[in-house]
Parts: C-alpha cells; sequence; structure tokens
C-alpha cells in the first residue's frame, strides 16, 4: 500500500514511519500529542579531505563519490584561516558535505541501513553512545566503497566520512528509541 502524491511514490522507510513506527513510537515514549512523536529532520554527510591542501584535484574525487552516493551535488567546504604548518591557505578546498531533506533522506536512509551498512566487513554494530544531548546521531564510516552507486574498481583512494541524523527529539533516550524503531543496529551485549 503506497501512498502516492500527485504521481509520486512515497519512500518505502517513510512509508513504514507513517503507518507504524510513528504510533508504537508515541506510545512507547507515553506522548499523547502526535507533534511531540520525534522524526527526522535532516541527514548530513560530510567528507573531510585533508589531502586537499596537497593535491587541489582529491576534492574533485570526494564530489564525485558524494554525487554518486546521495544523489545530490554538494557543497565545497573552504579553509576559514591560513595555518602553516598543515601548508593551508585560507580559502583552500578541504572537504565537501551534502544536507539531505525531505524524501531524499528518506531513501538515503533506506539505502544506508539495508545495503550499506551490511556490506561493511567484521560489522558488528553502530555505538549508541554518540548521541549529542539533543537526540541528533553521529557516526563515521571509514570508507565509500560500502555504498553500490561506488565502482569499486574505479576509485582513486579510499575516503571515510561521517554522517548526522537530526532528529526532533528532546534527549537522547528519545533519539535512541527513534533509531531503533527506524531499523539502526546498534551495538548489544550479545554482538560485542
Amino acid at each position: 500500500m503506497t501512498d502516492v502524491v500527485a504521481g509520486k511514490i512515497q519512500p518505502r522507510l517513510k512509508e513504514k514511519y507513517k503507518s507504524e513506527i510513528s504510533a508504537a513510537l508515541g506510545k512507547d515514549l507515553g506522548l499523547s500529542n502526535v507533534h511531540e512523536i520525534p522524526t527526522l529532520t535532516k541527514i548530513v554527510v560530510n567528507m573531510g579531505v585533508g589531502e586537499a591542501a596537497r593535491d587541489g584535484k582529491i576534492i574533485d574525487g570526494a564530489v564525485a563519490d558524494l554525487v554518486k552516493i546521495t544523489g545530490q551535488k554538494p557543497q565545497v567546504t573552504k579553509a576559514r584561516k591560513s595555518i602553516a604548518q598543515f601548508k593551508l591557505r585560507e580559502g583552500q578546498p578541504i572537504g565537501a558535505h551534502v544536507t539531505l531533506r525531505g524524501d531524499r533522506m528518506w531513501e538515503f536512509l533506506d539505502r544506508l541501513l539495508s545495503l550499506a551498512l551490511p556490506r561493511i566487513r567484521d560489522f558488528r554494530g553502530l555505538s549508541d553512545k554518540q548521541f549529542d544531548g539533543s537526540g541528533n546521531y553521529t557516526f563515521g564510516l571509514t570508507e565509500q566503497v560500502m555504498f553500490h552507486e561506488i565502482d569499486q574498481d574505479r576509485i582513486d583512494r579510499i575516503r571515510g566520512m561521517d554522517i548526522t541524523v537530526v532528529t526532533t527529539a528532546k534527549n537522547d533516550d528519545q533519539g535512541r528509541a527513534l533509531l531503533k524503531s527506524l531499523g539502526f543496529p546498534f551495538k548489544t551485549a550479545e554482538n560485542q
């Protein structure tokens, strides 16, 4: 039963959240108001490329990888000030980030949870201690090859990335409950 809005198919995870997860989460957390139930606001994918200070072409590879992974053109991050020890000049590109909202956010999260994370070798789950106090969760991935969109034969170098999931949760416990119900594979005592 997919909800079609003006000829557009809703993402699978968004449908599941609206139909099942939202009501169950509200009951578990004891929230009577529908608007109090935590939901996702945005996902930020950040790729820092420190080597770009020495070689300007490296940033192009990071931008291309982020375009393939997220389906959206990234914003190039530039150095705010010059640091001589790192051979860094002010205004030099040193990273790229993408902010995903709406349906793109839900589709990216679905692909991340169902396809990318299970492809990590010796994956035992994500740490559940990386919340920021306001219900937002940040975790890092060491390489980009776990995404199906990246051709493993064509990569020029391994690049890691940080993924921040921003929620409307009031505290870490609500954020943790939301992400668990969405299917985040957190570490448990059995699989450590």
